[in-house]
């Protein structure tokens, strides 16, 4: 199936379903829609980053630091994140991502989605679907952070980056 036919579920600005749209229709008219950000950890701890292809229909050739994508119609995040993270990856067996937050991510400019933030550890050997990833490697939190005005990031993992550190500092301070 061409992805610009696979079906999502449009949401309203509380996530509650108002209908459905095909994902190429939904972009091009800036519907809302749901998405899953699945940060990936190999064993070292070391965090999955990934260039896009330049085919892709939303941030072609831009580099990402979690892997993710649509969720379809009638589909669960908890659902998709798993799915989505074993397709990119291009793994099999994966344990079932951790949900840790959700936010609404909107440019401004008509991209908007409800963005459900995971985390998994993936020990497995990846094989990363050559449609969807053009270079992967996994790096350091360190490097990340360096590389942050090196490269052209995708925006909406940017994003979700950000409050994933806000995310982080706040279960901290709450603990401490």
């Amino acid at each position: 199936m061409n992805p610009a036919d696979e079906i999502l579920d449009i949401v309203d600005e509380n996530d509650r379903v108002t209908g459905q749209s095909p994902r190429g229709e939904a972009y091009a008219q800036g519907l809302r829609h749901r998405a899953v950000f699945i940060r990936t950890r190999d064993a070292a701890g070391r965090v999955f980053v990934h260039r896009r292809t330049p085919t892709k229909l939303v941030f072609p050739s831009l580099y990402d630091m979690f892997v993710g994508g649509v969720v379809g119609a009638g589909e669960s995040y908890d659902d998709a994140a798993l799915r989505e993270a074993e397709e990119e990856l291009g793994v099999s067996g994966l344990p079932r991502p951790t949900f840790l937050f959700k936010f609404l991510y909107d440019d401004g400019a008509g991209q908007t989605w409800w963005s459900a933030v995971y985390e998994v550890r993936c020990e497995l050997p990846v094989s990363p679907q050559v449609e969807e990833v053009a270079w992967h490697d996994f790096l350091e939190e360190g490097e990340i952070e360096r590389r942050l005005e090196e490269w052209q990031w995708v925006p909406d993992g940017v994003a979700a980056y950000t409050r994933l550190k806000a995310h982080r500092k706040d279960q901290t301070e709450t603990a401490g």
